[in-house]
């Protein structure tokens, strides 16, 4: 598949773009092509109907009826109507699935094993290189490991400044991707794995601070994040009994109670991840105890997962959080 960005001269967009679509790519080959325009003759022939455009074989596959070529800046409407500067990477993902681009390697598996909000969908959480994303994020998560808090967004200035934006920016970018989490101050209120509030899961990090997670399968993917020994704390969300797991730097964990299981779970609205799933990811004691949290939440749907697959799915999903680029 060819994708052509078609932008202006220094569109602030065009990186968004460019990272939005290495992300749906997720490794897949294709040739990604950024074509910049100067004029308004230049976009009536290039097919530009506003800055960034996509084409996927020389087809926008997001074009609206009646839209006229133009050099000014294109505005993409989510499905709540909300302005956004390029197209989600879900609605990427689902362009490049119409246009007939295989699926990524291992996508057969990624429900079974990793649940779409736990790993957006099969695309991971580790945030894309472009436009900063990945450097505020990864400078975010460092934060939180050596303090246990999120840190302001004016400390994340030098990581934006090196790609030309704020950090605000940058952060509400990770926000509407759902790598963190804001609230309506514009402060982090979760970068998963960690939160910024307390939740049922604490987690100690040898030569850290002490975190909170936002939930079973984020404080077990801590350890493998970080390549370093953690205890767990938690508690069994129905007979109220305590959960540790004490995981060192060379992946051996210790469970106890021995017979504690994970229950991974998700509701079927649509949302990030803070909201439709993390409450349903917890510790149980026994798979007993987690049946019978199961049938008292029928609005969840999920599955009990051993300890060796619990561990696998964290590992997967925050093994490369902050891998060097």
């Amino acid at each position: 598949m060819r994708i052509t960005v078609l932008a202006v001269p220094d569109c602030p967009n065009a990186p968004v773009a460019a990272g939005r679509i290495t992300a749906a790519l997720a490794g897949r080959p294709a040739s990604v092509e950024l074509v910049e325009v100067t004029g308004e003759a230049e976009a009536a022939r290039l097919g530009m109907t506003g800055s960034p455009t996509i084409l996927l074989d020389g087809v926008d596959p997001f074009a609206a009826a009646g839209a006229v070529p133009s050099v000014s800046c294109r505005i993409y409407r989510g499905p709540d109507g909300a302005a956004n500067a390029a197209p989600s990477v879900q609605n990427l993902t689902a362009a490049f699935s119409a246009a007939g681009l295989p699926g990524a390697a291992g996508d057969e598996g990624c429900e079974a094993d990793v649940p779409d909000p736990v790993g957006r969908g099969g695309r991971g959480r580790r945030a894309p290189a472009a436009g900063g994303l990945r450097a505020v994020h990864q400078a975010v998560l460092r934060h939180f490991t050596a303090t246990g808090s999120a840190p302001e967004p004016e400390a994340l200035e030098p990581a934006a400044a090196r790609y030309g934006r704020t950090a605000r920016e940058v952060l509400a970018e990770l926000d509407r991707e759902d790598f963190l989490t804001l609230g309506a101050d514009g402060k982090i209120r979760a970068a998963y794995p960690f939160s910024a509030t307390q939740t049922p899961h604490r987690v100690r990090i040898t030569g850290g601070a002490e975190v909170w997670s936002m939930c079973a399968i984020d404080a077990l993917g801590i350890p493998a994040m970080l390549g370093r020994g953690v205890v767990i704390t938690s508690k069994d969300p129905v007979t109220g009994e305590p959960v540790t797991v004490t995981a060192g730097p060379d992946r051996t964990t210790v469970w106890q109670p021995g017979g504690t299981v994970v229950y991974i779970g998700s509701r079927s609205c649509s949302g990030p991840a803070a909201t439709v799933c993390c409450d349903a990811l917890n510790f149980f004691t026994s798979t007993a105890s987690a049946r019978t949290w199961a049938r008292e939440h029928p609005d969840v749907t999920g599955d009990i997962a051993g300890q060796s697959r619990a561990e696998e799915i964290a590992r997967q999903t925050f093994g490369t959080l902050l891998a060097d680029d």
